[in-house]
């Protein structure tokens, strides 16, 4: 692979490993594993993830991970624990892509690796705040397992196709930063809409103890003027 194809995938793994972080180790410890992913000589210490023991602890993470996304809420708390997790990884996986006799392009993939994959969890992360609020059942599967088959999908053409995983890796950054602002403000609308409904609801509360007030009050001042003989006054 050239240095182009290689930046492009450890790009990608970097992206992808923020949103899916087992699925592409794996992905990748199997690619290497059936040599679909040829390595240069300097990357041969990443056949480490086509070991059969990282591939089974790739594998029950992926699986964990497939299961914990569908339940709405338990994926936000999935989400949470793995807000440093998912950009180490994708750190790590960038950092080892790259030639370690540079030290400078080592640091630079480090950064960026992290970045990206920090960029991906973040509008994963925010999509799935927002889909929780849903009163429905249904929508946290659908989209989980939306982003499953992205994610394979994206993987398996990053893998395949090296020179297209920069044009793969471009795209989802760009997605990413979108994501994250529209959500932001569509959260901020909610967050707006909420707080005048409960301003409303306490102001109509307030109104309603004050006539409950007021009717008791009257009441109050009809039954001294009949226990003491009195007419009832005008404002009785």
């Amino acid at each position: 692979m050239t240095i182009v194809e290689i930046l492009g995938v450890a790009s990608s793994l970097s992206l992808l490993a923020g949103w899916r972080l087992y699925l592409t180790i794996l992905a990748t410890g199997i690619a290497m594993f059936f040599g679909w992913l040829p390595l240069p000589e300097h990357l041969k210490a990443l056949q480490i993830l086509a070991n059969p023991w990282v591939l089974g602890v790739a594998a029950a993470g992926t699986l964990a991970e497939f299961l914990a996304d569908k339940i709405a809420w338990v994926d936000s708390i999935w989400d949470g624990i793995h807000g440093i997790i998912r950009p180490l990884g994708g750190a790590l996986l960038a950092l080892a892509l790259v030639d370690s006799s540079d030290p400078a392009w080592q640091v630079i993939a480090f950064l960026l690796g992290g970045g990206g994959a920090l960029l991906s969890h973040g509008a994963k992360a925010t999509t799935r705040a927002v889909v929780n609020v849903s009163p429905e059942p249904y929508s946290n599967a659908v989209v989980s397992t939306g982003e499953d088959v992205a994610a394979g999908g994206l993987l398996a053409l990053a893998i395949a196709y090296p020179p297209l995983a920069i044009v793969i890796a471009l795209l989802l950054a760009i997605a990413a930063v979108i994501v994250i602002i529209a959500l932001r403000r569509l959260l901020r609308n909610i967050k707006a809409t909420l707080k005048k409904a409960l301003g409303d609801a306490e102001v109509g509360a307030q109104r309603t103890e004050r006539e409950i007030e007021a009717v008791q009050s009257t009441g109050t001042g009809r039954w001294k003027d009949e226990r003491h003989g009195r007419p009832p006054s005008p404002g009785s």
